[in-house]
C-alpha cells in the first residue's frame, strides 16, 4: 500500500517508460550526427567541417545539435573518445593472442604506436590532427578520453607485475600511465621523420621497457 506522499504505481511507470523513450531517442539523435560527422571527415581526410555540414548530413536541425553538443569541439570529443575506446578493443584482442604477461604489454605498445602515429595513407586526423591540439588545450579532456585505453594498459601492467616481470617498487598503474602516454607522444610527434630515420614501434618497447621491466 503507498503512503499519502507517494506517487501512484501507474504513474511512475508511465514516467519510467516516458524518460526511457526520450534517452532513446536523444541516443539516436547523438548517433546520426556522430555518424555524419565520421563520413565527413572520411571523405575529407580531416577535422576541417563546419557544424552545418553535419546537421544537413545527419538530416536534422540545428537546434537539435545545439541541444546534443555544445559545439564541434564537443563533437570531435565524442568522436575521439569513441575512436579511442574502440582502439582498446582492437589491442585487446590482438595481445590476447600472446600468453606470456610481457608479450601481451609489448603488442599493446607497438599496436598503440602503430594506431597513434601520423600516416598520410590511414586517414586518422582524430589522433593525428585533433588529438596533439587536444592534449594542449583541454588535458582534463585528454584524460576522460583515454579512459579506456588507461584501463587496458593497466591491466596488462599488473599482469606483467604479478608474474614478477615489472621491477622493484614500480607502481604498475604509474607505469601503465607512463607508458601510454610516452607511446602515444613519440607516435604523434615523429610525423616528419623520414623513412630512414623514423622511429619504429619495436623501438617504442625497449625504450618503455627498460623503464619498468624487471632486470
Amino acid at each position: 500500500m503507498t503512503g499519502p506522499s507517494e506517487e501512484p504505481a501507474w504513474k511512475q511507470r508511465a514516467v519510467e517508460r516516458s524518460i526511457r523513450t526520450a534517452k532513446l531517442r536523444a541516443e539516436q539523435r547523438v548517433q546520426r550526427f556522430l555518424d555524419a560527422a565520421q563520413a565527413i571527415i572520411t571523405e575529407k581526410g580531416s577535422t576541417d567541417f563546419t557544424v552545418q555540414e553535419v546537421v544537413d548530413r545527419s538530416k536534422q536541425s540545428l537546434r537539435s545539435f545545439y541541444l546534443q553538443f555544445d559545439g564541434k569541439h564537443e563533437l570531435l570529443l565524442a568522436l575521439f573518445e569513441d575512436a579511442l575506446g574502440r582502439s582498446a578493443d582492437q589491442i585487446r584482442a590482438a595481445a590476447a593472442g600472446k600468453d606470456d604477461p610481457l608479450d601481451q604489454l609489448r603488442v599493446a605498445v607497438e599496436l598503440l604506436f602503430e594506431l597513434s602515429r601520423p600516416d598520410p595513407t590511414a586517414q586518422r586526423p582524430l589522433f593525428t590532427d585533433f588529438a596533439p591540439q587536444l592534449l594542449l588545450t583541454h588535458p582534463a579532456e585528454v584524460k576522460v578520453a583515454h579512459a579506456a585505453m588507461l584501463t587496458l594498459f593497466t591491466e596488462l601492467m599488473e599482469k606483467v607485475a604479478a608474474a614478477g616481470k615489472i621491477r622493484a617498487g614500480a607502481n604498475p598503474k604509474r607505469m601503465a600511465a607512463m607508458t601510454m602516454q610516452t607511446v602515444m607522444f613519440i607516435a604523434q610527434s615523429s610525423g616528419g621523420d623520414d623513412t630512414a630515420r623514423a622511429i619504429t614501434a619495436e623501438e617504442v618497447w625497449a625504450f618503455c621497457s627498460e623503464g619498468f621491466a624487471a632486470r
